[in-house]
């Protein structure tokens, strides 16, 4: 607006310059009043160098100068508005002032301030509104949390955090802590679970040992005797070590401490040296074990525990089923996986009972009369579960079938790793 003030002011001077040139003072003065007469908006000064006006509408300024000029209040136009303009020294020191009303530049500067006066306040006044809304919010939020946990923490385990299912930050929090007291809470129930099976377990041959000690003690036996009770206490003791060294190694699995030194892996070599070890004891219970092993297979992951996870499974097979049964060891590489099946002819599970069986303890046979603790294929879950693996119990029809899945690595992979280890051997 200032702008259009001073271009406007210019081009007013230009013209009556141009319409008085050549004119005596006199003459000029009268132009002067006729541009101010018509000329609506504009304010025209006209003075000699005495400060005496001569003509226009604006009344004498006390030290004209040329150039871009503002007058104070005092010196306005007659109705007290303000006036933006520019003067020039004529000759004779004759001073021609020409400006324009800043009426509306100011009511726009007015109108601004106080646009932004109460945009500001309102905007603080939004603010504070939305703050204290927003923090009552999170707040509640807050103490909800809060007030779940104090709760879990007295002893209801089955407490849980509410998700709202506005799908805000607050709700995934709620979410993961409930799938982590969910996790804790199905690790303190097989801690429970898991502390009533040992003690079950290691009751019957702590039973046996005490009542052998006992009986040894009450009574003299001659050495031959004395050296059968002593055979027998060391295989109960030799059972009760068993356990609790599988108990420890399944510790130690699931802790996935072994995953840092996972390796190239040849599968088929595994899986062919399983069968290696196994195959005279199917043939002494006249069982017959069959392979469709392809060369080539390489896996990622502990060559040991993966030569543990398919023995137990094997071992399982041979030991469970009956003479004349068939067991058959395959592998099948897809373009991301290797399948390995271990399947028999035998009675089978009930399919209820699959998925206990990976359970500690678990056994099928009630008695509890043959070898084992019930822990075999609990060391074959760990296994799998720490080579990111898979284990599918299905009916063989006769017989079960279990299906491995294991992440397999490609050839130039596996080639590449076992030129490394022998380069560096």
């Amino acid at each position: 607006m200032n702008r259009q003030i001073d271009t406007s002011v210019s081009d007013e001077i230009t013209e009556l310059q141009t319409t008085g040139a050549g004119l005596d003072l006199l003459h000029f003065a009268t132009i002067v009043t006729e541009f101010s007469n018509r000329s609506p908006g504009f304010f025209y000064l006209l003075q000699d160098v005495d400060g005496r006006r001569l003509a226009g509408n604006f009344p004498p300024i006390e030290t004209p100068a040329p150039g871009l000029y503002e007058p104070s209040q005092r010196e306005s136009s007659k109705d007290g508005r303000a006036v933006r303009g520019r003067g020039i020294l004529l000759k004779g020191g004759v001073y021609l002032f020409i400006g324009r009303s800043t009426h509306e530049l100011n009511e726009m500067q007015e109108f601004i301030r106080h646009a932004f006066e109460w945009g500001f306040a309102t905007t603080i006044l939004i603010a504070l509104a939305g703050g204290a809304i927003i923090s009552q919010s999170v707040l509640g939020r807050v103490e909800s949390l809060s007030r779940v946990s104090r709760e879990i923490m007295t002893g209801d385990l089955l407490r849980r955090i509410e998700v709202r299912g506005s799908n805000d930050e607050f709700d995934h929090l709620a979410t993961s802590l409930n799938n982590m007291l969910d996790r804790i809470q199905t690790l303190m129930e097989g801690l429970r679970q898991v502390s009533n099976d040992i003690a079950h377990e290691l009751r019957t041959p702590l039973t046996r040992l005490r009542q052998r000690v006992e009986l040894a003690t009450r009574k003299p036996m001659d050495t031959e005797a004395l050296s059968t009770v002593l055979n027998s206490t060391l295989k109960d003791i030799d059972a009760v070590l068993e356990t609790f060294n599988a108990l420890l190694r399944i510790a130690q699995i699931e802790s996935s401490s072994r995953r840092a030194s996972f390796t190239s892996v040849d599968l088929t070599e595994v899986l062919e040296t399983v069968v290696e070890v196994y195959l005279s004891m199917a043939e002494d219970k006249g069982q017959t074990i069959a392979k469709a092993i392809p060369p080539g297979l390489s896996v990622r992951g502990d060559r040991e525990l993966l030569m543990q996870l398919f023995a137990n499974l094997v071992e399982n097979a041979v030991r469970h089923t009956p003479a004349k049964t068939r067991i058959e060891i395959s592998a099948t590489p897809t373009l991301d996986h290797v399948d390995v099946r271990i399947s028999d002819t035998g009675d089978g599970i009930p399919a209820p009972m699959r998925p206990h069986v990976f359970t500690r303890f678990f056994r099928l046979e009630k008695s509890r009369t043959t070898p084992g603790n019930g822990l075999g294929l609990s060391l074959v879950a760990a296994i799998a579960a720490l080579h990111h693996s898979t284990i599918d119990l299905s009916d063989n029809k006769p017989g079960l079938c279990a299906l491995v899945r294991l992440k397999r690595i490609a050839m130039s992979d596996a080639v590449g790793n076992r030129a490394l280890r022998l380069s560096t051997d």
